[in-house]
């Protein structure tokens, strides 16, 4: 993205939040965490599909307050950045937690900043929605967390079956970012391959914002691997990666997280991902009301919405039912309204949240074709 087309971009991320800022005296106050700017390093459709998260939570409040809002009142988004780090995310979210009418949030859609801010959310007591898939974050004792994305227990499960039973690959390699959400991802990932008689043969991490996979990737070219499985969480890592495996021909099945499943990243990596699939938590043809929100997403954006919108957009519905339910703003009865919800769909798929705080129990599978997402399947676990 250009110099112009990227100041232009956070202009209007700027006038929108203003904007959202701008509300009645008596209104229903939701916080976000956001991430508006562009962290040291990272460039790229991440910080954008980051962006979309507020616009996607924008989208429902607006639905919302035209059919009378909530409890009589008018919804008011009130954005705080966290910059995409866990710096900035802490900074945010103190910022948040000062504005004691705010009665509940929507957090980050990185596992690393939500990991980072889940001792201040405790202290606060307040109900958060958040986006992160580490498998850990609603098993660490935070009873405010509630994720409306399904977690990476269920992606690693997808990718392992998937690969193993459909495609039949059984020589593997592992290749993920060392931080929150790689980690415990490879983990989960493991764990369903040795349920499967697996023993990978590449088990590779790399630090964020790497700049040379040369030794990654000749690992893969000289092991005689037959599948990738990868779970790397900025674009500038996956381009990089998905460029140098591409111009090594090396063309074995490649599994990625939801990362893959964004049309700006698929533009910028051009043929490199062509027949690569992804495990994905939003794909627009996986249910009616996905394919509703992405037509009024881009009707009102002009831009097509990625999982990162459409988790913000349930999230802000869910808050809303909870708040209607409990007839109330009450902390603990919100969150006992939340933990309530049971067959809602939303443009993810279908809430039924558990003890931990999990809304979501299962993911898509989509292929890259001639630079387009094609839906595959979904795969939906009761266990």
């Amino acid at each position: 993205m250009s110099f112009i087309s990227r100041l232009t971009s956070l202009l209007g991320t700027a006038l929108l939040i203003m904007n959202l800022q701008l509300a009645a005296a008596d209104t229903l106050k939701i916080g976000i965490s956001a991430s508006l700017s562009d962290p040291a390093g990272e460039t790229g459709p991440s910080l954008d599909t980051a962006k979309f998260g507020v616009l996607g939570a924008k989208l429902a409040a607006d639905e919302i307050n035209k059919n009378g809002g909530v409890l009589g009142r008018q919804i008011e988004l009130v954005a705080e950045d966290n910059w995409m780090t866990e710096e900035g995310a802490v900074l945010g979210f103190s910022k948040l937690a000062a504005e004691t009418d705010i009665v509940a949030f929507i957090g980050p859609v990185f596992s690393s900043l939500v990991h980072a801010i889940s001792p201040d959310v405790i202290k606060v007591g307040k109900p958060m929605m958040v986006g992160g898939s580490a498998p850990i974050l609603t098993h660490m004792g935070n009873p405010w967390l509630f994720r409306c994305r399904p977690n990476d227990s269920y992606s690693a499960r997808v990718m392992a079956e998937f690969g193993a039973n459909i495609l039949g690959k059984r020589k593997w390699a592992i290749v993920y970012t060392d931080d929150t959400f790689g980690n415990n991802a490879k983990d989960v990932l493991l764990i369903n391959l040795k349920s499967l008689g697996i023993d990978p043969v590449i088990v590779q991490t790399f630090a964020r914002n790497s700049s040379d996979f040369s030794s990654i990737v000749n690992h893969i070219k000289t092991s005689n691997v037959d599948i990738i499985g990868s779970y790397i969480d900025t674009d500038n890592d996956f381009v990089s990666f998905s460029h140098l495996i591409y111009e090594n021909s090396i063309t074995i099945p490649h599994i990625s997280s939801a990362i893959i499943a964004d049309l700006s990243l698929i533009k910028k990596t051009g043929s490199d991902l062509h027949g690569a699939y992804g495990v994905t938590d939003f794909n627009e043809h996986s249910n009616l009301i996905a394919k509703t929100f992405s037509l009024k997403y881009q009707e009102t954006y002009h831009i097509q919405p990625s999982y990162a919108a459409a988790w913000a957009y349930d999230a802000m519905n869910l808050l809303a039912l909870a708040i209607t339910n409990a007839n109330s703003t009450a902390p603990e009865a919100i969150r006992a309204a939340i933990l309530a919800i049971h067959g809602y769909q939303g443009a993810e798929g279908i809430y039924n949240f558990d003890q931990y705080g999990d809304g979501l129990h299962g993911y898509n599978i989509v292929r890259i074709e001639n630079g387009k997402i094609v839906f595959v399947r979904y795969i939906e676990f009761t266990d």
